[in-house]
């Protein structure tokens, strides 16, 4: 799977790059989730080495602060395990399970990382998200925090359309299916704590911007669809009606296998030109802040890419 995707995918046109503390934040991200108990096994420290949760980051987050690289980095793990206890350790496919869980992290991001209220014992999953929100918050920028906040909310609130999905073996249609997607690739938080590591941080101004609104989508859609296809092996292997693009057309048009993932790298390539598109239109009209936050945007598409070409997760 990986051979067709880099043949059929067109390779983003954005410089490549890798923050020079990628290395030390990997370990210093790894024994953060030995601590947390994120990881209380050999072979969980294993599956999260193998995710290279430092690697995406780092490509991602090419010239930020340190402590948000770790930050990000740290998430980034947190989203790995989470992934992994819904799709490989069963508890995304029961809605009975996952509602309780997914009840008190909400509890948990309501809580805003106010280091003056001591969250409930709600295990490592929990404790470790409370972690993340109280950091985010000491970097000062409670615009941005607030806004994690609520992207977190929805990731988590998406996992529970997922989880009846897969309890009735039920394919979502494509309009559906592309708006959850946005939620359950826990992309916009990712860009939310990049734009958070920056030296420079986009401002209200950017990011109500409507051009820069729809260039989010454009970037969270492209980095999903990349990711659906690389990992289409190892899914379908595990689950056939795994939530993922290619499962989707195939049901949506009567399409078989190869027909499908034709689609989605056409997808992604005609999606990738409309972004060079709206970014060139952006970039010509912005100003400085501006070209940041598109910065940062496409080191994620670029990112995504590198790293999934590489990525022993889909291996």
């Amino acid at each position: 799977m990986r051979d067709f995707a880099i043949s059929a995918l067109r390779e983003p046109p954005f410089p490549t790059g890798r923050h020079a503390a990628t290395e030390q934040v990997a370990d210093e991200s790894v024994e953060w989730a030995r601590a947390f108990g994120l990881v209380d096994s050999s072979q969980r420290v294993h599956r999260l080495l193998l995710a290279d949760a430092a690697g995406l980051a780092g490509r991602a987050c090419q010239d930020g602060s340190v402590d948000g690289l770790r930050l990000l980095t740290d998430l980034i793990s947190w989203l790995f395990v989470m992934d992994d206890a819904c799709d490989e350790d069963g508890l995304g496919a029961d809605p009975v399970r996952l509602g309780p869980a997914i009840s008190t992290l909400l509890d948990v991001l309501d809580r805003c990382g106010d280091p003056d209220v001591v969250p409930p014992a709600v295990g490592p999953l929990g404790d470790a998200l409370h972690d993340l929100c109280r950091r985010a918050r000491l970097h000062g920028h409670p615009g941005l925090l607030l806004r994690f906040v609520s992207q977190m909310r929805e990731y988590l609130l998406a996992l529970l359309w997922e989880a009846g999905n897969r309890e009735r073996r039920r394919v979502p249609e494509m309009a559906e299916y592309v708006q959850l997607r946005r939620h359950i690739g826990g992309v916009h938080p990712c860009l939310t704590l990049t734009d958070l590591a920056s030296t420079r941080p986009s401002g209200p101004t950017q990011r109500a911007d409507p051009g820069l609104v729809a260039l989010d989508l454009l970037a969270v859609d492209l980095v999903c669809w990349c990711n659906d296809l690389f990992s289409y092996g190892k899914e379908s292997r595990a689950d056939p009606d795994a939530h993922n693009l290619v499962t989707v057309i195939a049901q949506d048009g009567a399409a078989d296998e190869v027909t499908a993932l034709r689609a989605v790298a056409n997808r992604f390539n005609q999606g990738l030109a409309t972004y060079l598109d709206a970014e060139e239109a952006l970039l010509a009209e912005g100003d400085d802040g501006m070209r940041h936050a598109l910065t940062a945007r496409r080191n994620w598409v670029r990112a995504t890419y590198d790293w999934s070409v590489v990525a022993a997760r889909y291996a």
